[in-house]
């Protein structure tokens, strides 16, 4: 790639830019970090219809060069050359929206100023017609003195024309000063309007519909509320099957690989700690693959700007921006990029405020034990001739995060020098079919990402776990279970006394140890405890959904497995978020006061569960 043709998107946020990426480089893309920086780099590779090769890098979206967070100050340093991993760039291709002329040409003016080589893509032109827009691209040109191609991101449209351009290496310095054109930047984008569009109706009437009903103060908390909660009925009616399947498959594999193996220990790591621990978490993809889903259609849509500006006044109340909702949404998948995506947040008080109560809200690693122990406690069963009560349990664990993030920045409000109010500045995008394509690729990267995580740390963890659950050997004539001879029986005997309050048994105990890495772990862990745990081939067949929550000697009480839940909404259970947290702030003291209080809240709230759960409910 060393002869490729280097070109970056640049663009502000919402113009189309991504979708235009996806569309060029498919799946051939990878992300990587900046050196000495935490923004993400996201690079890809196609090829033009001379077979040229073309390496095309993705920048975060700016509305301008004066950079005023950690994502701009990317795209300004390489813009400008300061940045030069891999090479300069040959070209750059500023995207913008074609309906939203008068905000996105101020980046072009700042790139023209620069004298980069510069080809302007003219994106979602199927939108301005529909506006019955009619944009003079050739005059548009000679004004600005760049090439412009027309493009419709999202189907593919002008895409083969982009190409064509590129091929032809129709992009170069600007070889004119603007002619004609005097003034500041706002005065000579209007002349620019003037001059190159003509508008018959300048009216979104779509997007002014949509917005009457999502941004209503009373209907768009309705419809959000709404949104969400069949977000998390989904997330257990729609996987359901799925799981089935995964759950079975795993189970054949086990017994196949299984009758093939005679040595006793060998077969007890393969059966028990590999596969039992990596099928305990895959199962649970389904369930992950449909939240990011309904995540990223949302994204897609341009509905979460409209989001974050119906709760500003709601979050400002409790000490947080409206322009946190984003990365606090994005946190429910994995608080790590929900915590990078704060970035976009200048005011350093509320995003410091917002780092701190990210790992509150219910990431997709929480997935995993929430359906395990809503499984094994709560009846599948319908409320009230619609609902499905596990799926009503996992909306209010969500929930339960949700308000504690509000309560914690609220007392967090408190004990902050600067009580100045910050305006929300944002821009509203019009509303569009999701790029399925983008979706699509967004799945498959979430994926990917997941199934290294079971290939990676969860593997080597469940067979660590396998090992100290099964060494040391009991002694002859031993009466109890092999793993209580163990060197995680010991330890989780010892941690025991410390959790017995939470209702917490020593088996819990040592599935914590591991959690400690990544949360969905604790589900593999447990799965290798029980089943090392088990006195009988027939107790070890069963599921563990049906170990914990069966009348066995084994079996938690409905108490403790409420407690387990409650203590996985509040503790940090992920090495991941601290060291993010870590490179963010740049401050150890701040990764000790989060891991302190949000302990200390996850032992607060699950011995308060535990003690009124065994007080009226057995």
């Amino acid at each position: 790639m060393s002869d490729a043709l280097r070109i970056a998107l640049v663009g502000n946020p919402n113009c189309g830019k991504t979708s235009l990426f996806n569309h060029l480089t498919g799946t051939r893309q990878k992300v990587a970090n900046y050196a000495g920086v935490t923004v993400e780099r996201k690079m890809g590779q196609f090829s033009l219809p001379s077979g040229k090769a073309v390496r095309v890098l993705d920048l975060p979206g700016t509305y301008s060069l004066d950079a005023t967070s950690p994502d701009e100050a990317i795209t300004r340093d390489v813009v400008q050359g300061k940045i030069v991993e891999e090479g300069h760039q040959d070209a750059f291709l500023c995207v913008v929206d074609a309906t939203n002329l008068k905000l996105h040409l101020g980046l072009v003016l700042e790139m023209i100023e620069l004298g980069r080589p510069i080809l302007l893509v003219l994106n979602m032109m199927d939108e301005a017609r529909r506006r019955g827009m009619q944009i003079n691209t050739q005059k548009l040109s000679e004004r600005l003195g760049i090439p412009v191609a027309e493009t419709v991101a999202v189907r593919n449209a002008g895409i083969e024309n982009l190409l064509n351009a590129l091929d032809q290496a129709k992009y170069a310095v600007p070889h004119t000063e603007l002619s004609g054109l005097k003034g500041s930047h706002h005065q000579k984008i209007a002349t620019i309007l003037h001059d190159v569009v003509q508008y018959a109706d300048q009216e979104d009437k779509r997007s002014d519909f949509l917005d009457r009903i999502f941004l209503h103060p009373v209907l768009g908390l309705v419809t959000l509320a709404v949104m969400m909660f069949v977000v998390f009925q989904a997330v257990f009616a729609w996987a359901a099957p799925f799981m089935d399947g995964i759950e079975s498959l795993f189970g054949w594999l086990g017994e196949v690989i299984g009758a093939s193996i005679s040595q006793p220990l060998l077969h007890s790591l393969v059966v028990d700690g590999i596969i039992a621990g990596a099928g305990g978490v895959v199962v649970f993809l389904p369930q992950i693959i449909i939240l990011f889903f309904f995540i990223l259609v949302l994204e897609e849509s341009g509905y979460l700007p409209r989001a974050a500006f119906l709760l500003d006044k709601l979050m400002f109340k409790a000490g947080l921006s409206g322009r946190a909702f984003i990365p606090l949404l994005s946190s429910f998948a994995c608080a790590v990029p929900g915590i990078m995506a704060t970035r976009s947040i200048s005011d350093p008080r509320d995003r410091l405020t917002t780092i701190f109560v990210a790992p509150l809200m219910t990431c997709s690693a929480r997935l995993p034990v929430y359906a395990l122990l809503i499984a094994a406690f709560i009846p599948a069963q319908t409320v009230w001739g619609i609902f499905n009560l596990q799926g009503l349990v996992l909306f209010a664990l969500y929930m339960a995060g949700i308000f504690s993030a509000l309560i914690v920045s609220f007392v967090l409000k408190f004990f902050q020098k600067d009580k100045s109010q910050h305006a929300l500045l944002m821009e509203l995008p019009s509303y569009r079919f999701p790029d399925l394509k983008s979706v699509g690729i967004g799945l498959l990267d979430r994926t990917k990402i997941f199934m290294k995580r079971v290939g990676g740390i969860i593997f080597a963890l469940s067979i660590l776990l396998w090992f100290l659950c099964t060494f040391p050997q009991p002694p002859a004539g031993a009466t109890l279970p092999d793993i209580d001879y163990s060197f995680a029986g010991m330890l989780g005997h010892i941690m025991q006394p410390i959790f017995a309050p939470l209702g917490f048994n020593w088996q819990i105990c040592i599935a914590l140890i591991p959690a400690m890495a990544a949360r969905e772990v604790v589900v593999a862990a447990l799965g290798t405890v029980y089943a090392l745990s088990a006195v009988d081939d027939d107790a070890m067949s069963q599921g563990l959904a049906a170990i914990i929550g069966g009348n066995s000697d084994l079996g938690w009480s409905l108490a403790t497995g409420l407690s387990l839940l409650v203590w996985f909404v509040y503790a940090p259970h992920c090495l991941a978020t601290l060291a993010t947290v870590r490179r963010e702030t740049g401050s150890w003291k701040t990764v000790s006061f989060m891991t302190a209080y949000l302990f200390g809240l996850a032992y607060l709230m699950s011995f308060l569960t535990f003690q009124i759960a065994s007080h009226y409910l057995g």
